[in-house]
């Protein structure tokens, strides 16, 4: 039987080239010893002829440098990243991980995985699971429980995510107008006015006002970033109507962030409204504040991104109609220079003179 591999040197080259025969793609071994290169070879010949057995030796030369590396499964690294971060995205990253998607891997020897095994979790389960699966993969890369990833950045498919975007006023007046329950009307016009998340703001408080200096205060459940906003006539007119002690909305604090959504999709049907949920109020005051020409850095603060490109994500769909050119005064003041000196104050360059040569 033909080795699946063989061994060569060409004239006036020192190192060693394999070449698969079926193929006839060849490769250097980057190596000019014979013995070293003729190891290599038997090594991948024996590779072809008997894949189980290479597994086995390749689990024994890895569990005398590291004997957790050969029985360690993927339980472990959703269990190591489900401990990171702040306790909402804990609570995400196991509830996440809990999913039937990740059946295929969840007790799998980490280092017996293929690409094809991450590939069919990617397949079963949704947009959610390419979230999640990235970074699971990318903790296990970095915790060296692998010598190379599994999975390219080139290898993993594009998110299919639905399109996000802000509530808009007249879905909010609908929605205002149709709820009975005076608790869940103040609480999403809070929303509307503060851009704030669900959980945030149904835990805000009364101690959460500073009165004296007019500014609404409260920490961001997921970032640990604070936010303070100033408060506006609409919104004080709305804290003064809220309880002044104790949670602000007394019933939707006790209630989970799952409860919270199923209402306000429940209001939302009823209402023949499509493609908003309740974060689509931070996409909404976004907008709105992109639109109007918010000051960016007021905006970030107010919503409580630390990065641009995340807050820019969260305003990409907002309109902005921009004033006519006519309507506005010129304000330009040109740099001194000897083009414009002669011509000091006014808000126009002169066209600069062209050479006889090119003036034809």
């Amino acid at each position: 039987m033909n080795s699946p591999y063989i061994i060569f040197q060409r004239r006036g080259r020192k190192n060693f080239l394999i070449e698969d025969t079926r193929t006839g793609l060849q490769k250097s071994l980057k190596t000019s010893d014979r013995r070293e290169a003729e190891k290599l070879l038997a090594a991948k010949n024996q590779a072809q002829e008997n894949p189980a057995l290479n597994i086995a030796l390749a689990k024994a030369y890895i569990s005398q440098s590291n004997p957790l590396m050969a029985t360690r499964t993927w339980q472990d690294a959703m269990s190591e990243l489900s401990s990171h971060g702040a306790e909402d995205s804990q609570a995400r990253y196991a509830r996440e991980f809990k999913s039937s998607a990740y059946a295929i891997i969840r007790n799998k020897p980490i280092i017996e995985t293929t690409s094809d095994d991450l590939k069919a979790v990617l397949k079963r389960g949704g947009a959610a699971t390419n979230t999640f699966l990235r970074p699971l993969h990318n903790l296990v890369v970095g915790n060296q429980w692998v010598s190379m990833p599994i999975l390219t950045s080139k290898q993993w498919p594009e998110s299919s995510k639905k399109p996000k975007r802000g509530i808009t006023t007249e879905e909010q007046g609908k929605i205002l107008a149709a709820e009975q329950n005076e608790e869940r009307r103040n609480y999403y016009e809070l929303l509307w006015l503060v851009g704030a998340a669900q959980t945030d703001g149904a835990m805000l408080t009364a101690e959460n006002i500073d009165w004296n200096n007019h500014v609404l205060s409260y920490k961001r459940r997921k970032t640990r970033v604070w936010a303070h906003l100033r408060i506006g006539e609409s919104l004080e007119e709305l804290l003064k109507r809220l309880p002044q002690q104790g949670f602000l909305f007394p019933k939707i604090s006790q209630s989970n962030p799952s409860a919270r959504a199923a209402e306000f999709c429940r209001r939302r049907r009823l209402l023949g409204l499509e493609g908003i949920s309740l974060h689509s109020y931070r996409y909404g005051w976004a907008e709105r504040a992109y639109a109007s020409g918010y000051d960016e850095r007021y905006a970030k603060a107010a919503l409580g991104h630390k990065s641009s490109a995340v807050h820019h994500v969260y305003a990409k769909s907002a309109i902005v109609v921009c004033p006519p050119l006519e309507n506005t005064p010129a304000t330009i003041k040109l740099p001194e220079s000897r083009v414009n000196k002669a011509n000091r104050g006014t808000t126009w360059m002169p066209a600069p003179e062209i050479p006889e040569a090119f003036a034809a």
